[in-house]
């Protein structure tokens, strides 16, 4: 492709999006003359197709270019694409405190970081009753990991939710019940300054949304793609957190029967739904008995677990197995479309497809990918 007139402000030598693409192998650039050519090496005789896209702040003018396979992909290649992209949910399980910080102290010695790991155990076994599903052990032993270790993690395996499990204390003996915690937006601001302060040195920032940097990004677009996706994850983080609070009244007393907001730290994880589990209040003694208690912890971990599913089976992650069993869909938006006409036509609600996406207002762009959930019927191909 060669334009006219100019120069790369940048060095367009890169990988492919995808290193495992069947299609794409490079992308280089090179002066000649006045103009600025790009190639895109291919991997197979390729279909092009490009066309222009007028500015949408943050962005400028800009040329999207498609790319198709002169040849169809063979069978078996399509049938291990597909089977690979089934992959788990991932549910990371963090057990708080431990070692040298027992966390909050009952009557007779009871502490909590023994208890939430005795809870946690328990749920990640009952969540992998479901098919689909995988639970991952921050900790599994008692010893401390730093707030940051922990959501490190939980990246780091590619989680899509974080549980941080606790046991409250109050200063009365008398203050009982369960709570759930999701981060504020005082947090949340702070956490997305951290991150734009330090992303030169930041390459694999945004794990749980495919690999984002924004190492290198103008100030603007490296805060508008932080901003995107603390939106997201805030929006799944209270719909994660009212769906266990909905299981949870019925194992326990509540607390706070509506989600709570504050700026824990270990809900500090940028781009992965996040909520922190308050099962009790062990400076209760009463309460502190029935946390150390197994049968009562197997009905917290039940009832915490089926929240998790219910969240998923509503919102389940693109690739997943869950995705694929709740029919879920992926489209492209085309010139002349709108929210509510995608809705009509896949037979879901323009909110729901907001909702999914995380939208922020029914503005859709030419050649955004939408995924669209729980489809009933369709004319168009996904």
């Amino acid at each position: 492709f060669d334009l006219k007139g100019t120069t790369a402000s940048t060095n367009l030598v890169m990988p492919p999006a995808e290193p495992s693409s069947k299609l794409l192998k490079l992308v280089r650039s090179g002066k000649r003359d006045k103009d600025l050519r790009i190639v895109l090496e291919t991997k197979q005789k390729t279909k092009v197709r490009s066309f222009s896209l007028q500015p949408i702040p943050p962005h400028t003018d800009r040329i999207v270019i498609d790319l198709y396979p002169d040849k169809p992909l063979k069978k078996k290649v399509v049938k291990e694409r597909k089977k690979a992209a089934r992959r788990d949910v991932v549910v990371a399980i963090d057990a708080g405190h431990g070692g040298e910080d027992p966390g909050a102290l009952g009557p007779r010695g009871i502490q909590e970081k023994q208890v939430v790991l005795q809870i946690s155990k328990k749920l990640r076994a009952e969540i992998e009753k479901k098919k689909g599903f995988k639970g991952l052990l921050v900790r599994k032993g008692d010893y401390y990991m730093a707030h940051r270790k922990r959501t490190e993690f939980a990246r780091e395996n590619g989680a899509d939710l974080f549980v941080s499990i606790h046991a409250d204390a109050f200063t009365s003996s008398k203050v009982s019940g369960a709570s759930i915690y999701t981060l504020s937006g005082g947090g949340a601001e702070s956490e997305m300054g951290r991150f734009l302060a330090n992303r030169a040195n930041e390459t694999d920032l945004f794990s749980g949304a495919g690999t984002i940097s924004i190492k290198g990004r103008a100030d603007d677009v490296a805060k508008t793609i932080v901003d995107m996706i603390m939106d997201g994850k805030t929006l799944f983080s209270v719909k994660a957190g009212n769906a266990v609070l909905s299981r949870l009244q019925q194992a326990t007393k509540l607390h706070k029967k509506q989600v709570e907001q504050a700026g824990f730290l270990v809900l500090k994880t940028s781009d992965i739904p996040s909520i922190l589990v308050e099962t009790g209040f062990i400076s209760n003694p009463r309460e502190a008995r029935r946390l150390s208690q197994k049968d009562h912890q197997n009905r917290l971990s039940k009832a915490i677990a089926a929240g998790i599913w219910d969240f998923f089976y509503e919102n389940p992650p693109p690739g997943t197995l869950v995705a694929s069993l709740s029919n879920e869909v992926t489209y492209r938006v085309q010139r002349g479309d709108t929210l509510s006409g995608i809705g009509q036509e896949f037979g879901v609600s323009s909110k729901a497809i907001k909702e999914r996406n995380a939208l922020r207002s029914s503005e859709i762009k030419i050649g955004q990918t939408l995924i669209i959930p729980r489809r009933i019927s369709s004319q168009r191909g996904a």
